[in-house]
C-alpha cells in the first residue's frame, strides 16, 4: 500500500456534507459520552483507580461479547460486565495493594472470556471489530435518548454524592474519622464507574477505554490545581477529543477510536508541556527567601 491509499484511508472527505447529516445522533451521543467521562474521570484520578478503569472494561467487553454472541443486547451485556467487575473490586479489594491484585486478576480472566465468546460467534467480522476498537457511527435516536438519560443518571447521582466523594478522595482516613460512609461512598462510585465504562466502550472499545476517562482529566490536572476548573477542562477536553474524533473519523475508512485516542493524547502532550513550563518559571522565581524578610544592604 503506497503513502496515498493510507492517507485516502485516513482522511478523505468526498460526500463529507452528506455523511455528516446522517450520523448527527452520532456526534450528540459522542458530545454526552465526552461529557460523562470528562466528569467521571476526574475522581478516577483523585481515587487513583485509572488501573480499575482497565479491568472493568475487560470484563465489560466479555459481557458485551457473551450478549453478541447469544444475540441479545451488546449494551445492556457491557453494563453488566462493568457492574459485576466494579461489585469484585469494591468487595474483594480493600487497601490499595489487594484492590490491585483484584483487578490484575480479573483484566485476564475478562478478556479471555471475551475472545472466547467472539471465536464462538459466527456472525459478521464488523461487529467483533466493533466491541475492541469502538463504533458509534449507526446511533438511533431511541439509543441516542436511552444514552442521554443513563448518562444523566449517573451525573446526577455524583452530584448528589460529590461533597462526601471528594472529601473521602483526598483524605479517606480524615473522612472515616469524621463519619463519612467511605466504604459505601466507594462501592458507590465504582458502579457509576462501571456504568460509565460500558457507554464509553460503544465509542473507542474496549481496548482503548483509558482514552476516554483517564486522559482527559490527567491532561486538566497538568495545567490546573484548581478543582472546579480541572473537572471543567476534564469536560472540554474529552468532548473535543470524542466530537472531534468522530468528525475525522467520517473523513475515512478507519475505525473512530484512532482519531479519538490521537486527539486525546495530543491534548494531554500539550497540557504537559505547558504545565512543564510553567512548574519551572515558578521554580525560578522562587529566591528561597520568605517575601518581606529580605534585608535592606547597609552603606558603609
Amino acid at each position: 500500500m503506497s503513502l496515498g491509499d493510507i492517507l485516502d484511508a485516513v482522511f478523505s472527505f468526498e460526500n463529507y456534507g452528506e455523511i455528516l447529516a446522517l450520523v448527527q445522533n452520532s456526534v450528540w451521543a459522542g458530545a454526552v459520552l465526552g461529557l460523562l467521562g470528562g466528569v467521571v474521570g476526574t475522581f478516577v484520578m483523585k481515587r487513583d483507580l485509572a488501573f480499575a478503569v482497565h479491568g472493568i472494561s475487560e470484563l465489560s467487553f466479555a459481557g458485551a461479547a457473551f450478549s453478541l454472541l447469544i444475540g441479545a443486547d451488546v449494551v445492556f451485556g457491557s453494563v453488566v460486565g462493568s457492574v459485576v467487575a466494579a461489585v469484585l473490586i469494591a468487595v474483594m479489594g480493600g487497601r490499595a495493594r489487594e484492590k490491585n491484585s483484584v483487578i490484575g486478576v480479573l483484566m485476564p480472566f475478562g478478556l479471555g472470556l471475551g475472545i472466547l465468546f467472539l471465536a464462538l460467534y459466527e456472525g459478521r467480522a464488523a461487529n467483533k471489530f466493533g466491541l475492541l476498537t469502538g463504533q458509534i457511527v449507526a446511533v438511533d435516536t431511541i439509543q441516542l435518548q436511552l444514552l442521554a438519560v443513563t448518562a444523566l443518571v449517573v451525573l446526577a447521582v455524583l452530584v448528589a454524592v460529590w461533597r462526601p466523594l471528594d472529601f473521602a478522595s483526598v483524605d479517606p482516613e480524615m473522612a472515616l474519622a469524621r463519619g463519612v460512609p467511605v466504604r459505601a461512598l466507594s462501592l458507590v462510585f465504582l458502579l457509576l464507574l462501571g456504568v460509565s465504562v460500558a457507554l464509553a466502550i460503544q465509542v473507542v472499545g474496549a481496548l482503548l477505554v483509558l482514552a476516554l476517562l483517564i486522559t482527559p482529566a490527567a491532561a486538566a490536572l497538568k495545567v490546573t490545581s484548581s478543582p472546579r476548573l480541572a473537572v471543567v477542562l476534564s469536560v472540554v477536553f474529552a468532548v473535543a477529543a470524542t466530537v472531534g474524533g468522530i468528525l475525522l473519523a467520517l473523513g475515512g475508512r478507519l475505525p473512530i477510536s484512532p482519531y479519538i485516542t490521537t486527539l486525546s493524547f495530543v491534548i494531554y502532550a500539550v497540557c504537559a508541556a505547558v504545565g512543564g513550563v510553567r512548574a519551572r518559571r515558578g521554580a525560578g522565581g522562587r529566591t528561597g527567601v520568605p517575601r518581606g524578610t529580605e534585608r535592606t544592604p547597609v552603606a558603609a
